[in-house]
């Protein structure tokens, strides 16, 4: 079911997507701040930025909170969790040039959008633009920013910020065609450093990824997660991309490293046996990335090599 209304002013430069499953409390707090953004800019109710909410199958009455409380957004009902692949759903109902991706425990600056936006209006090869996170309650920067604000990346002159090798979906603006061109996120990695695939086919495509230090972005981790799940997919979703992508010495590089660091427990065991049991479609799919992409991501080995935001624990 889908139910849908739009923005008016500068905020029909960019529709802000949701993806959400049961986190009811967290989700109509993020729906309450989107919804401040039009009123900050003057805008009557209602002709804020479009706001799109796709619910994975909630059981804690998400959905039906959301079509009761925010009647102004678009609500998609999805019958099944479809994880990442939910944002998909929501840029084909997207007729905006941009895609503000909020997560149900996220949310942005009110003036963040609009700064991310004019990024992207002025440098038509930027395909996204990630923020500065802050880990609320509290404030603090999350320990991933400085990688952010430091990347290794070599970029083009034009950039307004770090060039990226990667960005963070919930702390994101992305351009819907770059977006469409490059096919979304992938189904088979569902969620979970599925943005690692989508940025690389990306930056293939010849668009260029940075960090934005004014464009600031909130995140309040809610107690409602699945780390054991998250980490396990994570796991797999590493390897599928190494062996998607990369040349063959540099995946077997990247695997050696991968397994001489993981725990050594259940959760570890069971992603490399899904990474193991997707071997044929990876041997299908595979698709190396142009010379000037790969030197692009070996330059952010050493960091990610380095970095205490990427450890595979939960």
């Amino acid at each position: 079911m889908v139910r849908a209304t739009m923005g008016t002013g500068r905020s029909m430069r960019f529709t802000v997507v949701v993806i959400t499953r049961d986190r009811r409390r967290s989700l109509l707090a993020v729906l309450a701040r989107a919804r401040r953004i039009g009123e900050r800019a003057g805008e009557r109710p209602g002709d804020g930025p479009r706001i799109i909410v796709v619910d994975n199958a909630s059981r804690d009455g998400s959905a039906d909170a959301v079509a009761e409380r925010f009647p102004e957004v678009t609500l998609i009902r999805s019958p099944r969790n479809l994880g990442a692949v939910a944002r998909n759903l929501a840029a084909d109902h997207v007729r905006t040039p941009y895609l503000a991706f909020w997560d149900d425990d996220t949310w942005w600056d009110p003036d963040a959008p609009d700064r991310a936006a004019d990024l992207l209006d002025a440098h038509p090869r930027l395909a996204v633009v990630t923020g500065r996170i802050m880990v609320e309650p509290g404030a603090r920067e999350d320990p991933i920013v400085p990688e952010l604000r430091h990347s290794p990346v070599p970029g083009p002159e034009w950039l307004p910020g770090p060039a990226l090798g990667s960005f963070l979906a919930g702390a994101s603006m992305v351009r819907t065609e770059a977006f469409r061109e490059a096919g979304g996120f992938s189904a088979r990695l569902w969620l979970g450093g599925e943005e690692e695939l989508l940025s690389a086919d990306l930056m293939a495509l010849g668009w260029h990824l940075c960090f934005a230090e004014d464009v600031v972005v909130h995140h309040e981790p809610s107690p409602l997660r699945e780390p054991h799940l998250r980490r396990r997919h994570g796991i797999r979703n590493t390897l599928w991309f190494t062996w998607l992508r990369r040349p063959l010495p540099t995946a077997v590089r990247r695997t050696a490293g991968l397994l001489r660091t993981l725990p050594r427990d259940r959760v570890s065991a069971a992603a490399l046996a899904e990474a193991a049991a997707g071997a044929p479609w990876v041997v299908r799919e595979r698709r190396t990335l142009p010379r000037d992409v790969e030197a692009r991501l070996r330059r952010l080995e050493a960091s990610q090599r380095a970095s205490t935001a990427r450890r595979y624990v939960s």
